[in-house]
């Protein structure tokens, strides 16, 4: 980010505005953006999903609250947190308030940790990948919590389903991610998008070479999530909510939120993983033919970096809703079979693929 700092400094100086507030308050401006994209994100990715679901399913959707129904999730939003928030009586108090909490702010820190273009990352350090994994598997122990700390038996059963869920598809997810560790020679997330330029565009992709860890990746991610056909640690069917039944208003309102952003930021480390991340598919940006090497060029070419990742991951969100609209829940027995006996073997064969595909194509290992 050291071109938008030095630009960012520059702009206060010019008005008699000091460098030390400048270094105080930089950083504290990616996170606004990130706080309001991610509001703006969720609101419309779960009116999305709803207006998918509504036509995979032939039926109509969202459609009464503003023009095509737009407004229902602002009124949804409005509804849970005007409810009261309700503590049951036997539930452990300090941990059933704080387990929100602790879903919410890992799930938060990970957008933070995704290059959205080459020059806006909040955390860019040399070791990144592990750092969003940790971040990532980190709410297991929180939704654990969750339904441990509401004494409800079915709250109960939805958190231990989570933990065996998320142990069980993190190995596979592990080994695949060393697949693109291997083939990018870095850990870093920018490291590895620039790995994946060519001039040739989506040629380039680690998605070529490694679409059977993309496959298995990409199971394990929905896995993660709790989305159907992975759904057991809600399975509203047999466990009435799972986890979060005890739960209502605000605090209910945190859970739904904190599930939606990181369907998305999944989404966009999937996509930096195997898809190029900010890269153009044609190889160059088009910001750059239409305004040539102009200083112009330099600051569109940011936004769409940022264009393209975020079309890359509605791709593969579109993906995920289609499956929940397609694909029945899985019993607890074959959706940890399915990990052990399945992914795990062939996310293990695919990271041997990826240690000769580097040797036989001249890299470093």
């Amino acid at each position: 980010m050291n071109y938008l700092y030095f630009l960012y400094i520059e702009f206060l100086s010019r008005h008699g505005i000091s460098k030390l507030f400048g270094d105080i308050t930089y950083y504290v401006i990616p996170f606004c953006i990130i706080a309001l994209a991610l509001l703006v994100v969720v609101l419309v990715l779960v009116l999305v999903e709803r207006k998918l679901l509504g036509y995979f399913t032939q039926r109509k959707g969202p459609n009464r609250v503003g023009y095509w129904g737009v407004l229902q999730t602002l009124a949804d939003a409005f509804k849970l947190l005007c409810k009261e928030n309700i503590t049951p009586s036997g539930a452990d108090k300090f941990l059933y308030n704080l387990a929100p909490i602790l879903v919410f702010i890992p799930v938060v820190t990970a957008l933070g940790i995704i290059p959205y273009s080459s020059e806006f990352t909040f955390v860019n350090t040399s070791t990144n990948v592990i750092l969003y994994l940790i971040l990532a598997a980190f709410p297991v122990l929180s939704i654990f919590l969750a339904g441990w700390a509401s004494n409800n038996k079915y709250s109960l059963l939805g958190g231990m389903r989570n933990v065996a869920q998320v142990l069980s598809y993190e190995l596979p997810i592990t080994f695949v991610i060393l697949g693109i560790v291997t083939l990018s020679s870095s850990m870093n997330l920018t490291g590895i998008t620039l790995a994946q330029y060519s001039q040739k565009g989506i040629f380039g992709w680690f998605i070529i070479p490694c679409i059977l860890g993309f496959g298995i990746m990409f199971i394990s991610i929905l896995a993660e999530l709790n989305r159907c056909p992975f759904d057991l640690p809600e399975a509203e069917s047999e466990l009435i909510c799972g986890y979060n039944t005890e739960y209502s208003g605000m605090r209910f309102a945190i859970f739904y939120l904190s599930e939606y952003t990181m369907l998305f930021a999944n989404a966009m480390f999937l996509s930096i993983l195997f898809l190029g991340g900010y890269l153009s598919p044609f190889g160059g940006y088009l910001s750059h033919m239409i305004f040539g090497e102009s200083h112009l060029a330099t600051i569109f070419v940011y936004f769409e970096q940022a264009f393209w990742l975020f079309l890359k991951s509605s791709l593969i969100i579109f993906g995920i809703i289609w499956i929940r609209a397609t694909l029945p829940r899985l019993a607890p027995y074959d959706l940890l079979k399915f990990s052990w006996v399945l992914l795990l073997p062939l996310s293990i064969l695919n990271l041997f693929f990826m240690v000769v595909y580097k040797f036989l194509s001249g890299g470093a290992l």
